[in-house]
């Protein structure tokens, strides 16, 4: 395996430049769906490659129920520094499968706490709480029964065009199952933190994304920055960072509204090359490719390795 079984840790790293500025210049919709693929696909290939390495770092430790076969020489030599390495990933595996296990238990227990609240009201797409806290979120539900949850103190702040905005802002929540790439993100990172900024990317994406439908469906991009602004005066946001919400008072609520008030963005799916966010977005295609290999080859490797000092 050499230093492949180590590449998928660190290529995380190529992803940085296209979290950036695909946030400027991409459309929303191309940056969530790219920046999420490609955090899916290095966080993989991080947990893959540490699983290896846990794998012969177990193989040295006394009375692991390994195969005695697999503590042999040739098969540490598969790996540099398999001492050191081997022993280190397997708190690191543990503190990922433990963190990853926590983040999507929390968001089950969110929505599930979310729908029980509900229970009693009408099931209507739209569930409007008497609470003079204001606050607003698309809460997801299987089967595409998404409710839009907002209260009377979000309603009574916002004019009647704005709360059409805000209406058809967490409708395109519904509709894109953001969610879910908001979800993936947050496992991404909590498997490998170099992917952090990616998540932070998605997280504000996913909001210019709904926002680009609500002002579509509206007819007026100014109205929904005046939405936007007046909800993030008063809001305290969603209840966990895996539900859009509407808008919170601190976060890049002044970029999203800069955001409305110019053009509509370009509905491309790929950058052009000869631009710094076509050569960054390669960059990171790149390194999701090399670490994909890179994972591919250790697993292949270290299977034969094995199998060869398996006895029969």
């Amino acid at each position: 395996m050499g230093v492949f079984v180590f590449l998928p840790l660190v290529l995380p790293l190529t992803a940085w430049p296209i979290a950036r500025l695909a946030e400027h210049h991409l459309h929303p919709r191309a940056a969530t769906l790219l920046l999420t693929a490609v955090a899916a696909v290095l966080a993989l290939c991080s947990a893959l490659c540490l699983a290896l390495l846990v794998v012969v770092g177990t193989a040295q430790l006394p009375g692991n129920p390994l195969p005695d076969g697999w503590s042999d020489p040739e098969v540490r030599e598969a790996v540099p520094y398999d001492e050191i390495a081997g022993k280190a990933a397997i708190p690191a595996l543990i503190a990922v499968i433990a963190s990853c296990a926590r983040a999507a238990w929390q968001h089950h227990r969110v929505c599930l706490r979310a729908e029980q609240a509900l229970k009693g009201l009408p099931a209507t797409p739209v569930v409007v709480l008497p609470d003079e806290a204001p606050y607003a979120y698309a809460l997801p539900g299987r089967r595409g029964t998404g409710r839009i949850v907002a209260t009377t103190g979000m309603l009574g702040a916002l004019s009647a065009p704005e709360r059409r905005a805000l209406f058809a802002h967490e409708r395109a929540h519904l509709t894109g199952r953001h969610h879910r790439f908001l979800l993936a993100v947050q496992l991404a990172a909590r498997a490998n933190p170099f992917l952090w900024p990616l998540r932070t990317a998605v997280t504000y994406t996913a909001e210019r994304w709904a926002d680009e439908e609500a002002a579509a469906r509206v007819g007026s991009r100014r109205t929904v920055a005046r939405a936007v602004v007046r909800a993030a005066l008063v809001s305290r946001g969603a209840p966990i960072a895996t539900l859009a919400g509407f808008a919170a008072a601190v976060g890049p609520v002044p970029r999203r509204v800069a955001a409305l008030l110019g053009p509509a963005p370009a509905a491309r799916l790929w950058p052009p090359a000869f631009t710094a966010v076509g050569l960054a977005a390669w960059a990171a295609a790149a390194g999701t490719a090399v670490s994909a290999l890179s994972s591919a080859n250790s697993a292949v490797t270290l299977f034969f390795i094995l199998h060869a000092a398996t006895p029969l």
